[in-house]
């Protein structure tokens, strides 16, 4: 919860610096979506920016000369993450982004699940969302093989993880918490 937490912030933050600049809302998140394909598309690079073996000043000269087709504010935000040790929340920040700001009048929800889904499953998971949340809901649809199996759902700053990873997690801190005599 904390990721997500600190996701929004600097979110937030992000847009409104943005914002002051002369970008558009939607621009700012299209932008971030163009660069979190990019990053999936390269991981490589995104490793690079992640890696503590660089200097924070040759991660900068990369930053500018290689996203070139990218604004100078989001340079500038990439840069802060880098410089504040933050930009492996890069890819959560993008997440909160697309899904929070892409659609005005309904939100959107993004559904990550380690397999794909058929189109009736989509549907009910799309159903019962609306239901609980009483709301009209966008889904995107993103493969995530970290989770294992199961699904995981973001909506605005709510998280419903039903995801084989999460059961994992959760059992081991339960058995960290046992003693064994």
């Amino acid at each position: 919860m904390k990721e997500a937490s600190l996701a929004k912030r600097y979110a937030e933050a992000y847009l409104s610096y943005a914002k002051e600049a002369g970008l558009k809302v939607l621009e700012a998140v299209r932008e971030t979506s163009n660069l979190k394909i990019l990053l999936y598309q390269n991981p490589e690079f995104y490793e690079f920016l992640r890696n503590t073996d660089f200097l924070y000043l040759e991660k900068c000269s990369v930053i500018d000369n290689v996203l070139l087709q990218f604004s100078a504010q989001l340079k500038e935000f990439l840069k802060l993450l880098v410089s504040k040790g933050r930009i492996r929340s890069l890819i959560d920040i993008c997440d909160y982004l697309r899904v929070n700001y892409t659609h005005p009048g309904v939100s959107d929800a993004l559904v990550k699940t380690s397999f794909p889904l058929d189109l009736e499953l989509i549907a009910r998971i799309k159903d019962k969302l609306e239901a609980k949340l009483k709301k009209k809901l966008q889904l995107y649809i993103e493969l995530d093989a970290e989770l294992l199996g199961g699904v995981q759902v973001t909506v605005g700053n709510k998280v419903f993880d039903g995801s084989v990873r999460k059961r994992l997690d959760d059992l081991r801190e339960k058995l960290e918490l046992v003693r064994v005599a």
